[in-house]
């Protein structure tokens, strides 16, 4: 008759056997376990009785490196009374305090989820596999941008135009305006560079105060007239892309949660106030995570800004002049992309062709920018001390008499005329100007003026069909369309 005897049934039975005599060794070969296990079902049999040979928890009785519980206390105080410290935050301020033992920042981690005070996240990447994207030193790159969101008790809304250093994320500029137009904005950029210098290259989105680059005027505006005065490149994001400002948009939100959130101010002045004091906390006290928990102040105090001369308030104007050294030349762009500069080619690109570009030559560097947007770098090539000349400008003169023909300029700065394609201009795109036929060239013109002019080259056979539409072919409307198709 075969009994199935339990767990404790057999342990109990193999204790028992060695202590009627028989080797440890044997009794553990009968029973297929190791000769520690026997010795252990001995000890725990000895302390506990029978009791003692049933499975029990494998948990420790004590952990030695513990977080102790005054320290715990602390850490759940320092964060309800701080809701947005993270552990990082909490580490610092708990090493302020020179807590005993001090504890890891996951340890912090997991002491605020089992007080359900953070909810716990999925397992990522190290932090030090991340590559943060950062100049070497300070004012070496400025990031500006405007900000808004700062509420009056009178219901407008406040502006703030913001700059950000790189390296040190040390705020050079707050300057709270009612509307970010160009004025404000370079009235900051001013201010920043009298206190704290010129720095090498400064970081803009394509915002219309920041650049012409996709607005209607034909020039640069007023604050990349002031970086070139400066001797400071003007860099810009790629479109739809505010990745690449993110110090200063992480600083935005910063600025929100830590000093707008549910504040409102009486006046602008008010206001100013309670930001300057603000950012002077953020800048010298207030520990940054990006930086190794330091204040701001500590990394910036370690670039040495540049030299500048001051720009007084009265040449805040469009007609400001060029910087010593940086004489700016007007050149139009060849057919090949190209531009003569004191008698040397430089490439600029084909797409440019027709347009007007500026050139600035300093310390053996040619640059071309158009409408304020640098486009092409290149070494001198010329002549050392050569002195430029004016050179081609678009003048504009009346035209000739001829029987006019109305045409659009399409998408790209041509018009069709006589079956042939005729150039005009990029910035005439979707405007109706005149074609002449004077002898054996095309004449352009719009409100009597002439834009430009070419040598025919259309067949002369299709020139009654196109004098014959003068005012251009009729566009079709949808529903003339679908009578046709019928």
């Amino acid at each position: 008759m075969l009994i199935e005897l339990g767990v404790v049934e057999q342990r109990h039975q193999a204790v028992l056997e060695v202590l009627d005599g028989l080797p440890v060794s044997e009794v553990a070969r009968r029973y297929g376990v190791a000769r520690q296990t026997v010795h252990r079902w001995l000890s725990r049999y000895a302390e506990r009785g029978i009791g003692g040979l049933a499975d029990c928890s494998t948990r420790p009785a004590r952990c030695p490196h513990q977080m102790p519980a005054v320290v715990e206390a602390r850490i759940v105080e320092m964060r309800r009374s701080h809701p947005r410290w993270g552990p990082r935050t909490l580490a610092h301020y708990l090493a302020c305090e020179q807590a005993e033992p001090l504890p890891s920042r996951s340890s912090i981690y997991r002491c605020l989820v089992r007080h359900h005070l953070i909810d716990p996240v999925p397992r990522r990447r190290r932090r030090e596999d991340y590559r943060r994207w950062e100049r070497s030193s300070a004012m070496e790159l400025w990031q500006m941008d405007v900000m808004g969101g700062v509420r009056l008790q009178d219901g407008r809304e406040l502006k703030v135009i913001t700059g950000l250093d790189d390296h040190s994320r040390f705020c050079v500029s707050a300057a709270l305006a009612l509307r970010a137009t160009a004025r404000p904005v370079c009235e900051a950029l001013t201010a920043a560079l009298r206190r704290y210098g010129a720095p090498s290259q400064i970081l803009t989105d394509n915002g219309k105060v920041f650049t012409a680059r996709f607005g209607p005027g034909p020039g640069p505006v007023l604050f990349d007239r002031i970086c070139s005065e400066n001797g400071i490149r003007h860099l810009l994001t790629a479109p739809r892309s505010p990745i690449t400002t993110g110090k200063v948009e992480r600083f935005h939100r910063t600025l929100r949660s830590e000093f707008l959130e549910g504040r409102s101010f009486a006046s602008i002045a008010e206001a100013q106030a309670a930001l300057d004091a603000w950012v002077t906390h953020y800048n010298c006290r207030r520990p940054h995570q990006g930086i190794g928990m330091v204040a701001p102040l500590r990394r910036f105090a370690a670039g040495e800004p540049r030299s500048l001369p001051a720009l007084p308030p009265a040449q805040l104007a469009p007609s400001l002049a060029p910087a010593v050294g940086r004489r700016a030349v007007s050149r139009l762009v060849g057919a090949t992309g190209k531009i003569s500069y004191c008698g040397a080619e430089y490439r600029v690109g084909a797409y440019l062709a027709a347009e007007s570009v500026e050139v600035t030559v300093a310390d053996g560097l040619v640059e071309v920018r158009h409408h304020g947007v640098l486009v092409a770098q290149a070494a001198a090539r010329h002549r050392p001390g050569a002195v430029p000349t004016r050179g081609r400008q678009p003048q504009l003169r009346a035209h000739t008499a001829g029987r006019p023909v109305l045409r659009m300029v399409d998408q790209r700065g041509s018009l069709s005329f006589a079956a042939a394609i005729y150039r005009v201009g990029n910035r005439f795109c979707g405007q109706q100007v005149e074609v002449r036929l004077v002898g054996d060239v095309v004449e352009i013109s719009q409100a009597g003026e002439l834009i430009r002019s070419h040598a025919a080259k259309h067949d002369p056979i299709k020139e009654s069909g196109a004098f014959a539409v003068p005012g251009g072919r009729p566009r079709r409307s949808k529903a003339s369309e679908n009578e046709i198709a019928v």
